[in-house]
């Protein structure tokens, strides 16, 4: 993992066409803006994770019952 400090209004670049900005510092919060182009998805972690579990769980096989 790269660890970087920015302070507010600076940028990182990131492949040439993703531009995170540091909008504001409060306490220990921190506002990003994130400039990405259209086909590139941004999700905060937590969406993201409930994204993939939902892919997931739609690519499983149908439970079979047991009959009797």
């Amino acid at each position: 993992m790269l660890v970087l400090s920015r302070k507010k209004g600076e940028q990182i670049v990131i492949n040439e066409n993703i531009v995170v900005t540091v909008i504001d510092v409060r306490g220990d919060k921190v506002r990003l803006g994130i400039e990405a182009p259209r086909d590139v998805s941004v999700h905060r972690k937590e969406v993201a994770d409930k994204v993939a579990d939902k892919v997931s769980e739609k690519s499983k096989p149908p439970q079979l019952r047991a009959t009797a």
